[in-house]
């Protein structure tokens, strides 16, 4: 009865608009204050203290800042140029484009809603011009955008391994494959809606264009190489890959193109500032209500009821699909991961799924989350940009959803496939 009393407490602080770290760090604290009394209160600052200086956590404000960085220098509109250049030819170019431009994006910042504002607020009044209807527009742009919550460098991706213990290079090597998938099933479908709609191509291939387009950002594509090929090589963590994305996307962007100052280093920091404390509040907050919830044996006791009640381990992910996909309507992908994963993870450990195959279907779900009203952080800024009515975009959204929601069941469901990358190579 003690989760239930927590999660519907949690349902209405939300449902009055408390923020999500207050009222997690609220229901934490009472709920320690009522079951050990007033001399466990000075353990709840410190416990928040230590949720949030977990060492492998300094990598999300680090890559959240090389997102900013890259926002305020000319790198996204270089890797929009190349991704115009490999794809604008085909039906439906910007939106293939858009797509293009995310993945590249995505594996260097790891953030959506970083994402979808350097990429959006350039091909989405783009892709007005050319007559697509603003609520495509946004839908694809937000749907590519939420590519960073599965391909590496993933931010929830770290969360989940620093909740579970698992080895976050590891977690980002199962990204792989799904991100991947997940890139050319939505631009199946955007050639199928190129088709319906009669939407146009950016024009013909040309060698010449794409080797300009190349050599203008072959300096951006090194970042994501050197991040990438320095931790999944064993030479950084990911925790340094982080700081080495910072001082690239420096160097890049101030000295060899040339284009940041120290005003736009100042502005990338505050914006940075802003979306790490978010998130990192949330961790604090989400440490005082995992603390308690470990003391007094919740998740174990759940394990044990749910086990009780059947040990497939197929019904199991579907009903831990189904919780996901609700949480993530209602909560910020941070929040969904450091409230309910140390609570599942003992069954998840106990009917014998891979945890690191589990973080995947987690990722994913919330992947999904990240476009469903009314939470939608990375949908809600899409159609800030341009201009639609979210519920009228989330109609067309649905098409996108749907190509995420099949990957999701793949990847649930055929779990060579899932760690197809990561049992190559770690065996």
């Amino acid at each position: 009865m003690v989760i239930l009393y927590i999660f519907l407490a949690l349902i209405v602080l939300i449902l009055i608009n408390v923020p999500v770290a207050v009222a997690l760090a609220l229901v934490g604290t009472v709920a320690t204050f009522m079951t050990y009394g007033s001399m466990a209160m000075p353990t709840v600052g410190m416990t928040m203290f230590e949720g949030a200086t977990n060492f492998p956590l300094i990598a999300i404000p680090l890559f959240i800042l090389a997102g900013a960085i890259m926002n305020a220098s000319s790198i996204s509109r270089r890797l929009i140029d190349l991704a115009m250049a490999m794809v604008g030819f085909i039906k439906g170019g910007l939106s293939m484009v858009t797509i293009g431009a995310s993945v590249f994006f995505a594996e260097i910042s790891g953030s959506s809603v970083a994402g979808v504002s350097a990429i959006g607020s350039i091909l989405i009044p783009a892709m007005r011009k050319k007559g697509y209807s603003k609520e495509f527009a946004a839908s694809i742009s937000s749907s590519a955008a939420s590519l960073a919550i599965i391909l590496p460098p993933s931010i929830p991706m770290i969360l989940y391994a620093v909740m579970s213990g698992e080895s976050v290079v590891q977690m980002f090597v199962a990204g792989i494959f799904p991100g991947l998938l997940g890139a050319m099933g939505l631009a199946a479908m955007c050639y199928y809606l190129a088709r319906k709609y009669d939407f146009p191509s950016e024009g013909r291939f040309r060698i010449s264009q794409l080797w300009l387009a190349l050599k203008e950002a072959v300096w951006a594509l090194l970042i994501p190489v050197i991040i990438l090929g320095g931790i999944f090589g064993g030479f950084v963590t990911a925790t340094e890959g982080a700081a080495l994305a910072v001082c690239v996307a420096i160097f890049i962007s101030a000295v060899v193109y040339r284009e940041f100052t120290i005003k736009n280093f100042i502005d990338s920091c505050k914006s940075a500032g802003v979306q790490t404390a978010v998130v990192m509040l949330l961790v604090a907050a989400s440490a005082v209500v995992g603390g308690y919830l470990t003391e007094t044996r919740v998740p174990q006791a759940i394990a044990m009821q749910i086990s009780d009640w059947t040990s497939n381990k197929y019904v199991i992910l579907a009903l831990l699909n189904i919780i996901f996909l609700i949480l993530g309507v209602f909560l910020h992908s941070a929040a969904a991961i450091i409230l309910v994963v140390p609570i599942v993870l003992p069954l998840v450990i106990e009917v014998g799924i891979d945890p690191l195959h589990f973080g995947l279907i987690v990722t994913l779900n919330l992947a999904i989350g990240q476009q469903t009203p009314p939470v939608a952080s990375v949908l809600i800024a899409s159609c800030s940009i341009a201009k639609s009515d979210i519920w009228a975009t989330s109609k067309t959204n649905l098409w996108f959803i749907a190509v995420l929601f099949t990957i999701l069941m793949i990847n649930t469901y055929i779990p060579a496939f899932a760690l197809a990358l990561v049992n190559f190579i770690y065996g």
